[in-house]
Order: structure tokens, then C-alpha cells, then sequence
């Protein structure tokens, strides 16, 4: 199994692949033919974000757990929402809390990176549409999703959408332990056993709907435990086989 990580090296990074234990530069296209180069000799290198997706696609209340910590029944169809491309960070990027907004909460996820330009793609051919999985934090300003009824404003927020560390190719999502860590205290702690959706099924779904483009993401929903972070805090989300995805959480002066 390949993780494909983007270093913050010139303009716009350079992605490098870890294959058997040793980080290389990758050469190529990762949405194509890659292949590893020479090795990355940085002792500490800086991750960002491992995609620049056009788009967000996440899904609601698509775990089994969730559903009943919300006291809501169980979905007939996904339920699906955008997140904006600039509410991406990367790694140790800081979560900024908007002054005014109340509550604001974290919800670890997995999330699905589209390799190839999909549209109505039915759920037996999903895979091949699939670069790889990666974690995110879909954080949400929760006073203003209940206020506001749709989802917009409260999730839409700059850096409201923290990604990585990595895309791990070749990665059955089907039953992949996920956490939440506010701090040293975990908070969630289910697997993707528990989705309602599948994620062939919600690739299917969403492609139904709107053309998937190459970086592109699926965030396939957050299980129970979710709850508040404040300024000062330091959020992990951890998903088996990936990594672990941390960002501090600081005031938006």
C-alpha cells in the first residue's frame, strides 16, 4: 500500500509516496502513472493538505452510532452537503474559531479521494474511480446549523476543513477504526462497520448528482461523540491504515 503525502516544498508543494517504510519523491502524476524517485532526505518535512479538491461533498448522519446520539432515524438516501474549497487546511494548520459564531464542534471522518472524473458511476465500477483515503475534520459551527437549518454557513467557514496527513492507496475502507481526540482525551471511537452508506454506494450517489473531478472529496460522515473544541485546544482525528490528522485550534482575531 502507497501513501501519497504533499510536502510544502516551492509554490505549491511536491508530493513524495511512502512505500515500504521509506518516503520518496514521487515523479509522475498521481491521478495517473507515479512511480517513486529518490529519497526524501528532510528530517522533518511540513505537510499541507494532500489534494486541492474543486469541491467537498459530505455526507450526514451516515453512521448507525451517530444517528441515535442525534435521536434521529436512520436515512433512507444520503444525505449530502458541499464544504467550499477554501475551508481546506493541511496538517497543524490552525482551526480558526470566527468570533460571534457559539459552539463550534469537530467530526472525524473518513474521506474518499477521487482519482478519476466520475459521473454517474454505478457502485460495481466505484473503485476504479478511487485514488485513495484520507481523514478529515468536518468542523462545524453548531448553534449556526441549528439556527440556519441547512448546512452552508456552519460548516463553510475558512479552515473549517482540515485534511490528511496522507492519500492511502490501496486501502479497503470497508472496516477501518476511526477516532477523535480533542487534547488527550478521545471523544469518538467507532468503525466504518458502522455506515449506513457504503462508500461504493455513495460514490454512485453522488456522482448521480454532480460530475466528481480528480481531487475531489467524499467525506463519508463522523461517528458518535461528537461535541465542542474552544481556542487552545488541539483536535486528532485518527483513522486505521492513514494516520492521524492534528490541528491546534486558535482564535480568529
Amino acid at each position: 500500500m502507497d501513501r501519497i503525502y504533499r510536502i510544502r516544498n516551492g509554490a505549491d508543494g511536491r508530493y513524495a509516496v511512502e512505500r515500504d517504510g521509506t518516503m520518496y519523491w514521487l515523479e509522475g502524476d498521481i491521478f495517473g502513472d507515479y512511480r517513486p524517485g529518490a529519497p526524501v532526505t528532510e528530517q522533518a518535512p511540513r505537510f499541507l493538505a494532500p489534494v486541492k479538491p474543486s469541491k467537498i461533498v459530505a455526507i450526514g448522519l451516515n453512521y448507525k452510532d451517530h444517528a441515535g446520539e442525534m435521536n434521529k432515524p436512520l436515512p433512507e438516501e444520503p444525505l449530502m452537503f458541499l464544504k467550499p474549497a477554501t475551508a481546506v487546511i493541511g496538517p497543524e494548520d490552525p482551526i480558526r474559531m470566527p468570533r460571534g459564531v457559539g459552539r463550534v464542534d469537530y467530526e472525524s471522518e473518513l474521506a474518499v479521494v477521487i482519482g478519476r472524473r466520475a459521473h454517474r458511476v454505478a457502485a460495481g465500477q466505484a473503485r476504479d474511480f478511487v485514488l485513495g483515503l484520507t481523514c478529515m475534520n468536518d468542523v462545524t459551527a453548531r448553534d449556526l446549523q441549528t439556527k440556519d437549518v441547512q448546512y452552508t454557513r456552519a460548516k463553510g467557514f475558512d479552515t473549517f476543513a482540515p485534511l490528511g496527513p496522507c492519500i492511502a492507496v490501496g486501502l479497503d475502507g470497508s472496516a477501518l477504526s476511526v477516532e477523535g481526540w480533542v487534547n488527550n482525551d478521545r471523544k469518538q471511537a467507532s468503525n466504518t462497520r458502522q455506515l449506513i452508506f457504503s462508500i461504493d454506494t455513495l460514490v454512485e450517489f453522488v456522482s448521480f448528482v454532480m460530475t466528481l473531478e480528480p481531487g475531489d472529496i467524499i467525506s463519508t460522515g463522523t461517528p458518535s461523540g461528537v461535541g465542542p473544541v474552544k481556542a487552545g485546544d488541539r483536535v486528532r482525528v485518527t483513522v486505521e491504515g492513514i494516520g492521524t490528522l492534528s490541528n491546534p485550534v486558535i482564535s480568529d482575531s
